[in-house]
């Protein structure tokens, strides 16, 4: 039988949702410009508390099996030359910010660089960015200090990650049959909110997500979501926010497991680590982004033997791939977790990593048409 969700029935009533949001995050901003003015005309001067973004302060919690951010908090203030431009920039995004509710329009992350982007009256040339990697940072604090996610502050990121399968969506009004996508796939946008997508009816019984569009496509060539009814997903390396909300939305609102299907080297240990538990840097989003029960199933440091594979498909560890597994291997929930404890331990005694793609070195549908499936059918999988 069809699953549905409750967003099905709700149809475009979720308007009214969206204007309540957007009244609460506008309200937020308001808020935090009060105080910045009260400050200034008590003769106080103003300072902006910042939740601190780092490992420091992450804390695991184990028994929800996600990262969780701290109470610890940095203060920004206008008086201090080293903190005085962060705290300009801070104000500045927060009126485009603004501006952008007000007006009922969105802009990338890429847009609020350029929208915020003007030399410093009064200065040679002083940029108020020097690049958007120093705009995406302010955005990020602003984030954490209005409790409002990215999507509440109108601003998506570049659209990247692809889906196809036994799902019937709806896009901004838009009903789309990712059945029906043909060779390209259904591309997965910023914002992913049930606001803006809703799951109209779906069929699948799991998620396959791979890590890179080139194993996507022989998935979806071999038209692997029709003989085994699942979405299939890919993230092009580390998914996107947008790409991982999607995956833990499907998780949650339909119940279907996701079986993530990665690298066998220290960065997709860390990609999986990323969608199951949460990142350091993201610590705040994790009660909507990780999926505690997602499952690793490959590939893995026992494939090169148990799979018959050739010397071929060797790609030697570097110092870089040594200290980063080992990195990995003292995260808190892989620690305590035997099975990735030995497959670490797998790689490193190795001495080399492999890719997904190193499969085909068997045969060009090995990976579609025995390793998953047997993967699956055998639950050999890592938690």
């Amino acid at each position: 039988m069809a699953k549905k969700s409750s967003a099905e029935s709700q149809g475009r009533g979720g308007n009214s949702a969206v204007k309540a949001r957007d009244k609460a995050t506008l309200g937020k901003i308001v808020d935090f410009a009060d105080d910045v003015a009260a400050k200034t005309f008590g003769g106080r001067e103003p300072k902006i508390d910042i939740p601190t973004r780092t490992k420091s302060n992450t804390i695991w919690n184990k028994k929800r099996g996600i990262l969780q951010m701290g109470d610890a908090v940095s203060q920004r203030e206008l008086f201090n030359l080293n903190q005085a431009k962060q705290f300009m920039q801070t104000c500045l995004h927060s009126n485009s910010v603004k501006q952008l509710i007000d007006a009922d329009k969105t802009l990338s992350l890429r847009g609020m660089f350029y929208k915020g982007l003007h030399t410093v009256a009064g200065t040679k040339g002083e940029k108020t960015f020097g690049d958007q990697d120093e705009s995406d940072g302010i955005l990020e604090d602003l984030e954490v200090s209005l409790e409002a996610l990215r999507e509440e502050l109108h601003i998506y990121a570049k659209k990247r990650g692809t889906m196809i399968g036994n799902i019937t969506i709806v896009d901004n009004g838009d009903e789309i049959d990712c059945r029906r996508m043909g060779t390209g796939g259904y591309a997965i946008p910023g914002i992913v909110e049930p606001d803006v997508i809703q799951f109209k009816r779906c069929e699948a019984k799991f998620v396959l997500h791979v890590e890179k569009d080139t194993v996507w496509g022989r998935f979806n060539e071999d038209r692997f979501w029709e003989k085994h009814n699942c979405i299939l997903t890919e993230g092009s390396g580390q998914p996107t926010r947008g790409v991982r909300r999607l995956l833990r939305r499907l998780n949650q609102e339909l119940n279907l497991p996701i079986y993530c299907l990665l690298d066998c080297d220290p960065w997709g240990h860390y990609i999986f680590s990323v969608i199951k538990q949460g990142s350091i840097s993201l610590a705040f989003e994790s009660e909507r982004l990780a999926i505690p029960d997602a499952k690793f199933i490959g590939i893995r440091s026992k494939d090169y033997r148990a799979c018959g594979l050739s010397d071929d498909v060797q790609i030697d560890l570097n110092d870089n791939d040594i200290k980063r597994a080992k990195e990995i291997a003292a995260y808190p929930w892989f620690a305590g977790d035997k099975g990735w404890q030995r497959e670490i331990e797998g790689l490193l005694t190795n001495g080399f990593k492999m890719e997904v793609e190193s499969l085909i070195t068997k045969d060009i549908s090995y990976v579609t048409e025995e390793y998953v499936p047997q993967r699956l059918k055998a639950k050999d999988w890592l938690d």
